[in-house]
């Protein structure tokens, strides 16, 4: 079904043209204060100030409001429409209306979310581990942020291709390959064992010049297509991909193997890319290099090195080519730090220049850092970055403690089921719950806490909707008649019918924190709502309609917390 803003905003454009003969936005959004209406449309003053410009004469805003409410018809979706101050127009929903809505949430699988009409192929690049070294805490924010907004462009009905830049390519591998053979460390070599060469050997590359010699000569060997270099890189690609599968299957991340692609599956088109522009005289001589420069940028990106060579942003434009002429992306966005903004801002602005991405929308979703609580970049004890196995495996004996203090009599396997939905979950929320353009700090006591804006208080809330469904002792009537009588059951019905507006704003702003604050607004007004109006304990056709109410609540809140790749048990 149309969102209601969707539906007021038609309403309100055919009556600004009905009433003044004019196109224009309504500027609606949902009331900040309730005692005046459910929405609000705010054109009156911007409209006032158009029409004075074209007749000459000053005209009232409060008086074009009026004009506009005149021709205003929305039938029965509203219950009141009113004016106030300058020329604010007001809208409150009709308790019938909102009723009949809801029991459309009731039946649909969907929470009663409509399919975007117009689908595109969006290119989803996220996570980007490297090779050779574990994943931290660093990388989980470009995982678990790319991957919400990868669900809910999903659920809106696009096609969405995920793609993981894996940096599997580079000079780095002649240093660890060099290593591996000069330690004979090329046998069963562990991700763990990886990372410590890795550092050793570069420790080793900038002490020993007959290593780094050596390293050299393996990179040219190695990228000439070495059958022994490749051999053993590819041992090193495998067991980086053993390292880091498990942590996505442990996040519930939707990334696979076949959506890898890394920076060697682009290495054989590079040389081309770097042909093409120089022939469109976007790419020039400078200092031995060959550049671009791009408009608003003193430094030119480098497409290829002096002496040879290819670095990031050749790789980044010939990625851009492959996703519109191969995958046909209609939209391309990637999950990358924000220090990373200056870069693909040239990047893009080439991919433009050269023709490659004529109508296609390039998006940078770029996003702070996670801090400890001493408000510096989160770190282990040992000075290293926080490994991201390791925070995960810490955040679910966090919460089996917590699970288990509250319910010390389930069985230890439900303790442990929910312990790693519950932790899981709350490292996952609380950083997807910060605008993403943040930096934000790591807190295991907030993050866990039973109340608050936490994964730990929606999971609860949504376990608590499924035991009275449990103790209502039959099946759930789909077809209840909903009654909104009580204040409490107006207010979460308005909430639940604002769901399909929070997604289309998450899926505009990619940003996931919309979502969350969403959740938790709906959470809490669940908990109002049971609190003041009994539900197994009325008689019928209230009854019925209460669970009703709860059964959209819980639809609502299950469906939200699975775009966010959050679990959500049935108990807790």
């Amino acid at each position: 079904m149309q969102t209601i803003i969707s539906q007021l905003d038609l309403a309100f454009r055919s009556a600004i043209q009905s009433a003044l003969n004019l196109e224009a936005d309504p500027q609606l959004s949902v009331s900040q204060n309730d005692k005046f209406g459910d929405y609000q449309a705010n054109a009156a003053m911007g409209l006032a100030k158009k029409v004075t410009e074209t007749t000459g004469e000053k005209t009232n805003p409060r008086a074009i409001a009026e004009k506009v409410k005149a021709a205003l018809s929305l039938g029965d979706i509203a219950s009141e429409v009113s004016i106030a101050g300058p020329g604010f127009i007001n809208v409150r929903l009709s308790p019938p209306w909102l009723a009949t809505q809801l029991s459309q949430v009731v039946s649909d699988n969907r929470a009663g979310v409509e399919a975007v009409q117009n689908k595109q192929t969006v290119v989803v690049d996220y996570s980007g581990p490297n090779v050779a070294k574990q994943m931290h805490v660093g990388h989980l924010r470009s995982t678990i942020i790319g991957d919400a907004i990868s669900r809910v462009l999903e659920f809106q009905g696009h096609k969405v291709i995920r793609q993981n830049h894996i940096g599997d390519w580079g000079t780095q591998f002649g240093m660890l390959i060099s290593y591996l053979r000069a330690t004979n460390a090329t046998g069963d070599t562990r991700i763990e064992d990886l990372d410590k060469f890795y550092k050793e050997a570069r420790k080793k590359f900038d002490s020993e010049p007959a290593f780094a010699d050596e390293a050299r000569a393996t990179v040219v060997r190695f990228q000439g297509g070495g059958e022994e270099e490749l051999a053993l890189w590819r041992k090193i690609v495998d067991e980086s991909r053993r390292h880091f599968k498990p942590i996505y299957d442990q996040l519930a991340i939707k990334l696979k193997p076949t959506d890898e692609r890394g920076e060697s599956f682009y290495n054989p088109k590079l040389a081309a890319t770097v042909k093409d522009l120089r022939a469109a005289n976007l790419a020039v001589e400078s200092e031995g290099a060959t550049v671009v420069f791009t408009e608003g940028s003193e430094a030119p990106l480098i497409v290829e090195k002096t002496g040879g060579g290819y670095g990031y942003a050749t790789t980044d434009l010939t990625a851009i080519r492959y996703r519109v002429s191969e995958l046909h992306a209609n939209r391309i966005i990637y999950f990358v730090g924000a220090p990373q903004s200056q870069h693909f801002k040239q990047v893009f602005t080439a991919a433009k220049n050269a023709g490659w991405a004529k109508d296609v929308l390039l998006e940078h979703a770029s996003f702070g850092s996670v801090l400890g609580e001493d408000g510096k970049m989160f770190k282990a004890r040992s000075g290293e970055s926080v490994k991201l196995k390791d925070l995960l495996d810490e955040a679910v004996e966090r919460a089996y403690k917590v699970v288990n203090d509250k319910n010390p009599d389930l069985p230890e396997e439900q303790k442990k089921t929910i312990a790693t939905a519950v932790g899981i979950g709350a490292v996952k929320y609380a950083d997807l719950s910060k605008d993403r353009n943040s930096d934000y700090v790591f807190s295991w006591d907030q993050m866990l806490a039973l109340d608050g804006n936490t994964a730990v208080y929606l999971q609860y809330q949504h376990a608590r909707i499924c035991s009275i469904f449990r103790k209502s002792g039959g099946a759930l009537n789909l077809g209840a008649t909903i009654l909104l009588e009580s204040p409490f059951e107006l207010s979460i019905a308005k909430i639940i019918l604002r769901f399909g507006e929070v997604v289309e704003l998450v899926a505009r702003e990619l940003k996931p924190h919309y979502l969350c604050t969403y959740l938790y607004e709906l959470a809490t007004k669940f908990s109002s709502f049971f609190e003041n109006c009994p539900v197994l304990q009325s008689q019928s056709p209230t009854r019925e309609s209460r669970l009703a109410l709860c059964a959209a609540a819980a639809k609502v809140l299950s469906t939200g917390l699975d775009l966010l790749g959050i679990e959500h048990p049935e108990q807790m």
